[in-house]
């Protein structure tokens, strides 16, 4: 895998300056590719597929198929069923939550058929921290902490003692207490993040009813099984604001985490499903054909030195240089 152009700049509170433990990767892994259907499937998502199934299937790992269709207002069914056809075409078949199963009706590993488990964590987290209601918009906090464009907006606490109760416009926070979070990234090395700066109280259920990405992902990664999470760098950030809520949700050791590059544009700009950027339903119109599509994601990666094809059961060696610079871990993260 290519690596990191230059070194992180995070804010004073993400550092990557700390010594941790060398990282690990478990011995049979649960990962998983976790898709939102609000719209189609571009190069980028095909870049975290070939990292998913190719470091799960280097080292005799287990890929699970999730649907995190959590944002009511954005996820459409016809979305879902498109992704589902690509995979298929791409020959990328989970071992966990089949393709068919989904086209199938309700299953454990769509968000919004998994209402009662994250009702469950809700009630868990109610009954050993401070939960509460909050009726702070986006928009309210940042331009009340003026910051710049694009910036992360620590939550300031407003609605904390205010006693709020259920309402229209109403969501729900968890306190997070002071203190960092370390951890050990398999590709950009030892971080430290402060999750109760980065994020403040963090939002479990937004003024829509919608439970939260970081609330949802983090219940289901335990829920599930899941102990390697691979995924792009984009989510860096977010991860110890995660590691501390599932600690919260009672998991004594979090997933072992790998961020890699984005695909972006010559802008710098990462790739986006709302402009159809190198979607996958283009290039099969335009007759690309799933290896095609494959090897180009995997040059675009940085994993291959020039276009070629690449087959599903190509994956596994083409990960298999990164995989090799990690030892196996025997110890198992969570119980299945």
């Amino acid at each position: 895998m290519r690596a990191p152009c230059g070194p992180i700049s995070w804010p004073v509170f993400i550092r990557s300056d700390v010594n941790l433990p060398p990282p690990s990767l478990p011995a049979v892994p649960r990962t998983r590719f976790a898709p939102a259907p609000t719209g189609y499937l571009h190069l980028g998502h095909v870049v975290n597929a070939i990292h998913v199934w190719g470091v799960a299937r280097a080292i005799g790992g287990e890929v699970l198929l999730r649907i995190e269709d959590h944002d009511r207002q954005r996820c459409r069914p016809d979305f879902e069923a498109a992704l589902l056809e690509d995979l298929e075409w791409l020959g990328l078949e989970p071992d966990i939550g089949a393709i068919r199963e989904f086209r199938a009706g309700p299953s454990p590993f769509r968000q919004s058929d998994s209402t009662a488990a994250y009702e469950a964590a809700l009630l868990q987290l109610r009954e050993r921290y401070h939960v509460y209601y909050c009726d702070c918009s986006r928009r309210e906090l940042e331009r009340a902490a003026g910051n710049p464009w694009n910036a992360e907006t620590p939550y300031s606490g407003r609605c904390r003692h205010r006693g709020l109760g259920a309402g229209p416009g109403r969501g729900l926070r968890v306190v997070l207490e002071p203190g960092d979070e370390r951890f050990v990234d398999l590709a950009f090395g030892p971080q430290i993040q402060e999750p109760a700066l980065q994020s403040g109280d963090l939002l479990l259920q937004d003024r829509s009813g919608n439970w939260t990405y970081h609330f949802a992902v983090v219940v289901d990664d335990l829920r599930q099984g899941v102990d390697l999470v691979i995924r792009g760098k984009d989510l860096l950030e977010s991860t110890g604001r995660q590691i501390r809520l599932a600690r919260m949700l009672g998991r004594p050791a979090p997933p072992r985490y790998l961020h890699h590059e984005l695909l972006r544009k010559p802008t710098g700009e990462k790739l986006s499903k709302a402009n159809r950027d190198t979607g996958i339903r283009e290039l099969r119109a335009a007759g690309r054909s799933a290896a095609a599509v494959l090897g180009e994601a995997a040059l675009r990666a940085g994993l291959l030195p020039a276009r070629q094809p690449v087959f599903p059961r190509d994956l596994a060696a083409l990960l298999d240089p990164l995989v090799r610079r990690f030892p196996v871990s025997f110890s198992r993260v969570v119980d299945r």
